[in-house]
């Protein structure tokens, strides 16, 4: 690989942790991301990343997804910087970060 690609390549990686650590959340001390952050970031929709995801969930760890209970979303809530960040903690996943 010439150092140009391998420059590129570390830049890319280095932008990409900028726009995800951030993101980041613990959760029963584990690093997550929101799927609404994960979508996001791969630019889909929310709800086609879940259906995805569900379809093929053989591909996955069994904990790779998984649902907060209320009082960890109570938690998360108070630590979302935009109000219009989502409010309904039923619809919420998390993706365990390996």
């Amino acid at each position: 690989m010439s150092r140009e690609a391998r420059m590129s390549t570390d830049d890319t990686q280095l932008v990409l942790m900028e726009q995800i650590e951030p993101l980041i959340r613990n959760i029963r001390g584990r690093n997550v991301l929101l799927d609404n952050e994960l979508a996001a970031l791969y630019g889909v929709p929310t709800k086609a990343l879940n259906q995805a995801i569900k379809r093929n969930q053989e591909r996955f760890p069994d904990d790779f997804m998984f649902q907060p209970t209320r009082e960890e979303f109570d938690s998360l809530r108070s630590q979302f910087v935009t109000s219009n960040q989502r409010t309904r903690w039923q619809a919420l996943y998390s993706f365990r970060l390996h």
